[in-house]
């Protein structure tokens, strides 16, 4: 057994190292990961980039399109067979019916491949044809990354930090007065720590919808087929002086370790520590509505967020010997399209703000970053007003609750991105002279001519920076 074992893993191997040296050298693979937290629009990214690479003519940024070098794009076989595909043709008809309407949101782990035909470039250029080049999409939830920062901790840990950020919620005072009564030393009830984890999960939904980050673990909000199971049947307890076998703390310690055992470690392996470039969308105008706890909670947690990359630049023999090394990160600013277009840049300014201490820590291992604000799909036209003497830049569209068509102000952001990190920083309870307004819009009805994606906002710059060396 132990040998038919250790023979099986050797093949394995080999059998990795063999489909490592051919993506290299014959068809390259480019494994692209699309995360970001709850409403970042993860699908709608995904969908509208890959049919703006299947039809690229609203893809000036993207060198390899406008010099005409991409010959051909064409979705083959994911390949990975576990893996459920990305319905990408069931959210290109959802965003493209007569009634346009938003895809179901990110629920669990999707993959797709996109195949590309293109023509190299540089001095040999002309004695060589085509190549295919394969883009795999790995669709994931942002909350189950931020799960990767619990492999470091251990339950009392996370227990503490999480009682400890409740302090200041209101909305957590139901699960605080329940953990507090509740005598950990006893006995396990399973009732009880049922009662708990049922608490727990209604607290970490209304962190959500507050507009707090810090949402672990994740898969208390998106359980899948683990939903009831004891491995999401736990929730943080005061420290306690003993924790005798069979007592309710020992038996949520466990719990908790089973969860970053059976849950987040095979998650890492099977899926994560093969991605090499990756985009993390951030509502960050939502987070800015919500005010200035939850902007200082985006801050903290897209530092968070990089402490679970492995950054760096990958090499041949990197790829071969030690596995992949993510080696480009994007954070994007989603929903530029609810700005006019002179705000933009104030926008970007403020992501890169947010993600500035993240960034450092991942150029510093060698990894290239970027920041831009962008819309996978635009929602929205532009209007200028002239209002009590003012002029006023207006977005216009149609708004998901009620289908009214409405114009939007929303409010001017500042140059100085300070004027919003200093307050969230300071713990500011809200803004205390400008006033953040967020309208949610439908997606508007399309007439695409032939040759053209979706209509969007910096996809294409996007996309340079991700796959453009690669191409």
């Amino acid at each position: 057994m132990v040998i038919g074992t250790i023979a099986d893993t050797l093949a394995r191997s080999v059998e990795t190292v063999t489909d490592t040296v051919s993506e290299a050298l014959f068809e390259p693979v480019i494994r692209l990961g699309v995360t970001g937290l709850a409403r970042s629009g993860k699908t709608v990214f995904i969908t509208s980039l890959i049919a703006n690479l299947m039809n690229r003519g609203r893809m000036p940024q993207l060198l390899a399109a406008s010099d005409g070098r991409i010959h051909a794009a064409f979705l083959q076989p994911q390949p990975n067979d576990t893996v459920p595909r990305f319905e990408y043709e069931n959210h290109l008809a959802a965003l493209t019916a007569s009634q346009p309407f938003w895809p179901e949101s990110t629920r669990a782990v999707s993959e797709l491949r996109l195949s590309l035909r293109v023509q190299p470039n540089g001095l040999l250029s002309g004695l060589q044809g085509p190549r295919t080049i394969h883009l795999d999409i790995v669709d994931y939830p942002g909350e189950w990354l931020l799960d990767l920062g619990l492999l470091d901790k251990t339950y009392a840990e996370w227990s503490d930090e999480t009682l400890k950020r409740m302090q200041t919620r209101a909305f957590a005072e139901d699960y605080r007065h329940l953990a507090q009564s509740e005598d950990a030393e006893a006995r396990l009830d399973e009732t009880r720590a049922q009662a708990l984890a049922t608490a727990f999960t209604a607290y970490l939904n209304a962190a959500r919808d507050a507009g707090f980050s810090d949402c672990t673990p994740g898969r208390f909000l998106l359980p899948g087929d683990l939903a009831g199971s004891p491995v999401l049947t736990f929730a943080p307890l005061p420290s306690a002086a003993r924790s005798p076998r069979g007592s309710l703390r020992r038996e949520m310690e466990r719990r908790y370790e089973a969860y970053k055992t059976r849950v987040v470690k095979p998650f890492f392996t099977a899926h994560f520590s093969r991605i090499d470039r990756q985009v993390v969308l951030v509502d960050a105008l939502g987070a800015i509505h919500k005010g200035p706890a939850a902007v200082e909670d985006l801050r903290q947690t897209m530092s968070d967020i990089l402490s679970a990359f492995r950054p760096g630049r990958n090499a041949f023999l990197t790829q071969l010997l030690m596995g992949r090394r993510v080696d480009k990160i994007l954070f994007a600013a989603t929903k530029a399209d609810h700005l006019h277009h002179r705000q933009h840049g104030r926008l970007t300014a403020i992501m890169e703000a947010l993600t500035r201490e993240a960034r450092d820590r991942a150029q510093f291992s060698g990894a290239e970053t970027f920041a831009l604000s962008l819309a996978s799909l635009r929602a929205t036209v532009e209007e200028t007003r002239q209002h009590k003497g003012r002029t006023l830049d207006l977005v216009r569209g149609r708004l998901l609750d009620g289908g009214k068509d409405a114009a939007l102000y929303p409010g001017t952001l500042p140059e100085d991105p300070n004027a919003i990190l200093g307050p969230a920083r300071d713990g500011a309870s809200d803004w205390l002279d400008a006033d953040y307004s967020v309208m949610r819009f439908a997606p508007a009805p399309l007439n695409l001519r032939p040759g053209e994606g979706p209509p969007h906002i910096r996809l294409d710059r996007a996309a340079q920076f991700l796959i453009g060396d690669r191409l």
